[in-house]
């Protein structure tokens, strides 16, 4: 079941240009007293907020893992100290 909020949410904290604005306006959301539910309600107060911070957490920690994949399948592999580019492949053949 997807959630049209979470759908919004995650496109949108991937976007870089709205990357920032997006955590600290959640941000801002969890630490303001006014909310969806009110914070002065016992337990049910704390929910929404609860939730907020774990879908940025999750969002947050997933681009993180998606860029540390990246950075990791292009950096150049070396053997020895000398990158592969640098290297010929040659399939030699015996002669005579």
């Amino acid at each position: 079941m997807k959630v049209p909020f979470y759908d919004w949410y995650r496109n949108t904290i991937r976007n870089s240009q709205y990357r920032w604005l997006i955590i600290f306006g959640t941000l801002a959301y969890i630490l303001s007293p006014i909310d969806l539910l009110p914070d002065f309600i016992p337990l049910i107060g704390q929910i929404d907020d609860t939730v907020v911070l774990g879908l940025l957490i999750a969002e947050l920690s997933t681009a993180m893992f998606d860029r540390l994949k990246a950075q990791k399948t292009t950096e150049v592999a070396t053997v020895d100290g000398v990158a592969s580019s640098d290297t010929v492949d040659v399939n030699a053949t015996k002669v005579g």
